[in-house]
């Protein structure tokens, strides 16, 4: 892991030294050239959003909730869940029995 951070580090300082002896007016183009593409594609994006939004469709449909059992045309009938009593052998214990 350190070997890793000694080789980012190396290139970072490499790349630090190219930009360093570029001239000033190279870096100056450099770095509007990178703001003019940023500020490009945040145009983009904002346009994009406002097209989303200004052509959504906004309705929402309401509509009843379908029980999905009685949709299911089995014959087996479906049990309640809370009719049915499960008993643990463990939990049938008499508390005053010995």
């Amino acid at each position: 892991m350190k070997n890793l951070r000694t080789v980012i580090s190396n290139w970072f300082d490499k790349l630090d030294g190219q930009w360093r002896a570029m001239p000033a007016r190279k870096q100056h183009r450099y770095t509007l050239l990178l703001f003019a593409g940023y500020a490009l594609l945040s145009v983009i994006v904002l346009l994009e959003v406002c097209y989303d939004v200004a052509h959504s469709d906004n309705t929402m449909t309401i509509e009843h909730i379908e029980n999905p059992i009685r949709q299911n045309n089995s014959s087996v009938s479906p049990q309640d869940s809370m009719t049915t009593i499960l008993k643990d052998k463990n939990h049938e214990t008499c508390m005053s029995c010995p």
